[in-house]
């Protein structure tokens, strides 16, 4: 079995705690999200050097290695938009589909130490 692509709407969660990693919004102050994202990429590299870090959990979800990915190219689009809010008068942003970049990156086949490098 495949992973599905997600369609979910993600905005939900800056309303209310997601039940799958426990992140919750409405608590995290503005002062707070530089620290959390560093935290957040520090701890990819424990992680990423497990043997088990190619293997997926379960079928239907990504294994570390493909959410580090994820999470790796999330951080570079959140700069990358961030750089054109600030440079920009009214941008406008693509969307981002995480399931066709997944496959067209080939997360699963990346290497876990570049990656974490990457994350830090």
């Amino acid at each position: 079995m495949a992973i599905e692509p997600d369609t979910k709407d993600w905005t939900w969660v800056l309303e209310r705690r997601c039940p799958e990693c426990g992140f919750d919004a409405p608590s995290v102050s503005f002062d707070d999200v530089p620290g959390l994202i560093r935290d957040n990429a520090a701890a990819w590299p424990a992680i990423l050097a497990r043997p088990d870090s190619r293997d997926r959990p379960r079928v239907d979800r990504w294994s570390p290695l493909e959410y580090a990915c994820h999470v790796r190219d999330v951080f570079r689009l959140f700069d990358m938009r961030l750089h054109r809010m600030l440079d920009e008068d009214d941008p406008t942003f693509a969307n981002w589909d995480q399931d066709e970049t997944a496959v067209a990156e080939r997360y699963s086949e990346q290497d876990a130490v570049t990656v974490g490098r990457d994350l830090v």
